[in-house]
């Protein structure tokens, strides 16, 4: 991926390679993941579906997409994962995992999932 590329070019020519290990990064991944969710934190849902409307706070938010997705890519290189190949994978599991109702009710909207961990995958 270009953007892994270019990602690790950055680090190396600062010399940050000793800094990126898989827990410096997943540590660095997980504050930028608490800096999007400070952003929202003490709005309602109804302010929080409009945070994009104002220039000030979707500046904000994108800042923050993207140190995520930065740090997460740069993790990713680290350890050889093809994040959208891992993606896919999951997707694959999580169709089987969660079926998609059929029948009458399955247009009324989403529904939870019988089991007690979320179609993330969390704990799994």
């Amino acid at each position: 991926m270009a953007l892994q590329r270019r990602l690790a070019d950055f680090a190396a020519a600062r010399d940050w390679q000793p800094f990126h290990t898989p827990k410096n990064l997943s540590a660095a991944l997980s504050v930028e993941a608490s800096e999007l969710v400070e952003i929202f934190q003490w709005l309602t849902p109804e302010e929080s579906a409009r945070v994009m409307e104002e220039p000030e706070s979707a500046h904000r938010v994108t800042d923050e997409v993207a140190d995520v997705l930065a740090y997460l890519l740069q993790f990713c290189e680290v350890l050889g994962i093809d994040a959208l190949t891992a993606l896919a994978a999951k997707i694959d599991r999580n169709e089987h995992r969660f079926p998609a109702p059929s029948g009458p009710s399955a247009s009324s909207g989403p529904t939870a999932p019988s089991a007690p961990s979320s179609p993330s995958g969390e704990g799994a």
